[in-house]
């Protein structure tokens, strides 16, 4: 890999700068539907307005949020219309669904800082690396890997310590540690790497029956209900693709557990994501916890996890054996880097997967721009969390159909490389940052007055929205009504 990352190198491959128009929404919608497995029938039901660009970027970032919501909404129905519901029309606009990715919110008026004063982009001896320090235990790592005291550390002098890495150094350095931080690539370079060639050989995502059950009979769908109904879903995510996925399901109808610890950090975001959700504590370090864990596993339709590779399996909650504890569940899986190749193992988050894979190098290319540039929102994050969505309700429509327990697989990479696959936008740059403002609903939470971007997909019979307030963690009791 050229280890001096020029932003002046000319991007390469199919989607490189010169790369064809995105095509429409329509057709992108579709072939998410026949990847999960449904009817590509189902587009029919879909009214999608708009065009790229909406949003200041050189990909197709409008049509990513578009056709992911769009997307996640009609599996929904899907399985609405396999419990008795009939067809209805499914309304999204692009403008609204890349507004809803921004993930923009305020508590009281106040709009919470996105990022730690240590993450960013740091300029290394020979390029570019980015690091992510939300959380305190990631800050203190990275800052003790460049030689520094993290009580006293100031950015400046983090600034001044990576100037004496190389930056493949200090992201090989960090993954050894643990740590999260990652080198600037550019897409040639990127593509040169066995860990692109792994993603490039599988699929955006994948839909796996891993053992036998009958079809499991679902709670009736009361008169006007919304097609999840009753469907209970165990939320084991943190950050931030898991989340947008489970509140997509909680829009839906569904009864979403977010599962918390008292030991584990959180970002400012889960006041919004929370929406729609109850919220538990179960401690997993304690074999009481565990048990909790099991009871409520043993009662959901859906168990979803963005937890660091292998965590979750260590503690016995593996897809197989969730499988065999409860026959018939629906096991979605997050990662960063996919299942397979030399970084299948890594943690990353929407920001570092932008920066290790070329897009900060390609958008800043775009700009003309000397240093790198990126993405207008987490839109890897936010569509990933909709394939979740999206693979959790096809693989109910399956289980229904054909029986089974299911494992549906996303990762950040593998939707960065569905999102290069939709080509680029030609001044896509010039384009404004729409408002939030004609999207917004203020309601009420446990964190305060909570003001949040509504749900763009627009259901004819039965609208889309959020029953339960927004809470802390460990608001509700670990138990099923």
């Amino acid at each position: 890999m050229n280890a001096t990352f020029p932003l002046q190198t000319p991007a390469s491959g199919p989607t490189g700068g010169t790369a064809a128009s995105p095509p429409p929404t329509a057709a992108v919608t579709t072939a998410l539907l026949q990847t999960a497995g449904l009817p590509v029938e189902l587009a029919a039901q879909a009214l999608l307005t708009g065009a790229d660009p909406v949003v200041p970027s050189s990909f197709a970032v409008g049509t990513a949020a578009q056709a992911s919501i769009a997307a996640a909404a009609l599996a929904a129905s899907a399985l609405g219309q396999a419990r008795g519901l009939p067809p209805q029309r499914i309304a999204v606009d692009m403008r609204h669904a890349a507004v809803e990715c921004t993930g923009w919110f305020s508590i009281d008026g106040t709009v919470p800082p996105l990022w730690d004063a240590f993450s960013g982009l740091y300029q290394a001896a020979d390029g570019w690396v980015r690091v992510h320090a939300n959380f305190a235990h990631h800050r203190k790592g990275a800052l003790r890997l460049l030689g520094l005291d993290p009580a006293t550390a100031q950015r400046t002098d983090a600034e001044r310590a990576m100037q004496s890495w190389r930056a493949i150094d200090f992201e090989q350095a960090a993954a050894d540690a643990g740590m999260v931080a990652t080198a600037l690539r550019s897409f040639a370079e990127w593509d040169a790497t066995p860990q692109a060639r792994a993603i490039a050989a599988q699929p955006l995502f994948t839909l796996r029956r891993i053992g036998d059950a009958p079809p499991r009979a679902l709670p009736p769908l009361p008169a006007g209900a919304r097609p999840l109904h009753g469907i209970r879903v165990l939320d084991l995510t943190r950050i931030l693709a898991g989340p947008v996925g489970g509140r997509a399901l909680a829009a839906y109808g569904a009864d979403v557990m977010l599962v918390n610890a008292p030991h584990l950090p959180n970002i400012d975001a889960i006041a919004d994501t929370s929406r729609g959700k109850r919220s538990a504590h179960v401690d997993l370090r304690a074999e009481a916890g565990q048990a909790t864990l099991r009871r409520l596993a043993g009662e959901a339709h859906v168990f979803l996890q963005g937890y660091r590779p292998g965590g979750l399996q260590a503690r016995g909650f593996g897809p197989e054996a969730l499988a065999a504890m409860r026959p018939g569940i629906v096991h979605v899986s997050l990662s960063a880097y996919g299942t397979q190749g030399p970084w299948a193992g890594r943690r990353g988050f929407d920001s570092l997967v932008q920066t290790a894979t070329g897009f900060n190098h390609a958008e800043a290319e775009a700009a003309g721009s000397a240093t790198p540039k990126a993405l207008p929102m987490q839109i890897l994050d936010e569509a990933t969390g909709y394939f979740m969505a999206l693979g959790a309700s096809a693989a109910l429509v399956r289980q229904q159909e054909e029986g089974g327990s299911w494992h549906v697989e996303v990762s950040l990479a593998q939707t960065g490389h569905w999102l290069r696959s939709l080509g680029r936008v030609a001044g896509g740059l010039a384009q404004a940052m729409p408002g939030a403002a004609p999207y917004v609903d203020t309601v009420p939470s446990g964190f305060g007055t909570l003001a949040a971007i509504r749900h763009s997909a627009q259901f004819e019979a039965t609208p889309a929205g959020w029953d339960r307030l927004s809470v802390p963690p460990g608001t509700d009791m670990a138990q099923w009504d």
